[in-house]
């Protein structure tokens, strides 16, 4: 049977800020929860357990204004993430069911595969790792604006569900994106799964590639530089995912800040094609996340003065920099 495990994760950090935290586990998982839904989205079980602390010995306080649970707390009713885990994996598996993973936003996967990792349990999460963003899906239903993604208490409050719960333990949170699911046309955007990052393609035969209703990605392999990385061939080409066709470019790859870069192709049937990469480091490595979009003419003309606004701003900056350089020259 295929289920769906609706996950949510509350978590805490170094209270020092950056100088204070432990490396390989930014973020200490501190509380799990879970609901599992069946095939038609009814709830069928739930999941709650919270976790003792062992890295981090204060709350910070944000976390605290979120939780309201001091460290003792958490001490004293926590258990080892090694015992939960192993329940969580138990309370997913059991009677071979195949679950898909739901969360509000993208980090909740990633973290806690962290903690895995940082704990030496085993990880039971296939790879590649697709899940359903609920908050993304949502925000593509009823949203223009995949830019501003509401909170879940704004779609709580915008699909006029029932408030029995507070907000901000994963318990209630996990119940609270259930029911949006519920409300939601969940059939017309199942189609747009998204990809857990933490494990990245290794080799060129393990690049991932995705093809969606209105665009594509691309997930590259490991690369030791953004310059070797912008440079591979299979990077730097733009297909149209419509007829496979590779394309010539009308606007070469081009970048204001090595992160985010863009390149405007044409299709002969399709039309114009648009592309962004985002160059994205795994703290060893970097990789790139390609997608490709069909786009108007007017798309296209935003992306040629983008081009434009984006080289008078370096002629600006190289132009300051070689007067400070000859004024220094000076001194």
């Amino acid at each position: 049977m295929d289920t769906y495990i609706v996950l949510d994760l509350e978590w805490n950090q170094s209270p020092d800020g950056k100088e204070g935290t432990i490396a390989g586990i930014p973020f200490e998982i501190i509380e799990i929860g879970a609901v599992k839904l069946d095939e038609e989205f009814n709830i069928i079980g739930e999941f709650h357990r919270m976790i003792r602390p062992t890295v981090y010995n204060k709350i910070h306080f944000k976390v605290y204004e979120v939780i309201h649970m001091e460290i003792e707390e958490l001490r004293q009713q926590g258990e080892p993430f090694a015992q939960v885990i192993q329940e969580f994996w138990d309370w997913v598996y059991c009677s071979g069911e195949r679950p898909h993973f739901c969360t509000w936003g993208s980090m909740d996967l990633t973290e806690l595969q962290r903690n895995i990792e940082y704990y030496g349990v085993k990880n039971n999460f296939s790879s590649p790792l697709f899940y359903y963003d609920i908050q993304k899906l949502y925000t593509l239903l009823y949203h223009c604006d995949d830019k501003n993604k509401p909170p879940l208490d704004k779609a709580v409050e915008e699909m006029n569900l029932n408030e029995d719960r507070g907000f901000h333990h994963a318990l209630d949170d996990a119940y609270y994106t259930s029911k949006v699911m519920q409300t939601m046309d969940f059939q017309k955007i199942r189609e747009y799964v998204s990809l857990d990052y933490y494990h990245t393609p290794k080799t060129r035969e393990e690049e991932i590639y995705l093809v969606f209703p209105d665009y594509a990605k691309y997930v590259s392999r490991e690369f030791p530089s953004k310059e070797e990385a912008i440079a591979d061939k299979t990077v730097a080409d733009m297909l149209c995912y419509r007829c496979n066709r590779m394309l010539r470019k009308r606007i070469r790859w081009f970048s204001a800040n090595q992160r985010n870069y863009y390149g405007l192709a044409l299709c002969p049937e399709h039309g114009f094609v648009r592309g962004k990469i985002r160059m994205k480091s795994n703290g060893e490595n970097f990789f790139v996340v390609k997608t490709m979009k069909i786009v108007g003419k007017e798309k296209a003309q935003e992306l040629y003065e983008k081009r434009e606004d984006t080289r008078k701003k370096r002629s600006e900056r190289n132009r300051l920099k070689r007067l400070r350089e000859k004024v220094k020259g000076k001194r």
